[in-house]
């Protein structure tokens, strides 16, 4: 069945953003070259050493996200006795659970990478980028089902209480649907 209206042959979607296309392409060149750097040490040491580096980096891993979980428990244990939000001074703690997930990760890039995360300069450089970035795709964030709620969540601070309930919308002239049938040719 047919409306009259002409269909388009090439569909309405919007352009993929470069995140979306370069993004699994940056991810696999990332494995192999984790996996090449493995078998280079491998060969040059012994698989047993890499196998060692592996563990002592899993553990340190473990190590760091426990202490940042730790850290931030406490920062909002404080901030929760005190009646405030919590403070960004000791922030840090997202940073510091990134270097230790990278640690975590098997491979000699990732646990570079998380070694210098763990750095407080190169947090901080990072820390103000990360949130240079997301103030601005925030406030470029049009109208949408989080677009309107990310805006509110930046210009409001809560006040710590919490009110449970929910949201029933009754608009005016709706009824229950009715069924219809079903098109047919």
């Amino acid at each position: 069945m047919t409306t009259g209206a002409s269909t388009s042959p090439y569909s309405a979607r919007p352009p993929r953003s470069r995140l979306r296309r370069y993004l699994p392409l940056g991810v696999a060149a990332w494995l192999v070259l984790e996996i090449w750097l493995l078998t280079l040490v491998a060969g040059a040491a012994s698989g047993f050493t890499v196998f060692l580096l592996l563990v002592a980096a899993f553990v340190a891993g473990g190590v760091v996200i426990k202490r940042a979980g730790r850290r931030a428990f406490q920062n909002l244990n404080d901030a929760l006795q005190h009646g405030g939000a919590p403070s960004a001074r000791r922030g840090g703690n997202g940073l510091m659970m990134l270097a230790g997930l990278l640690l975590m990760i098997p491979g000699m890039i990732s646990d570079a990478v998380g070694l210098l995360l763990l750095i407080p300069p190169v947090q901080r450089v990072v820390g103000r980028f990360a949130e240079r970035t997301v103030d601005r795709r925030l406030r470029g964030a049009g109208a949408g089902p989080l677009g309107d709620a990310f805006r509110w969540a930046r210009t409001h601070r809560p006040d710590g209480k919490v009110v449970q309930g929910e949201v029933i919308r009754d608009e005016p002239g709706e009824g229950p649907r009715e069924q219809r049938p079903p098109l047919t040719r």
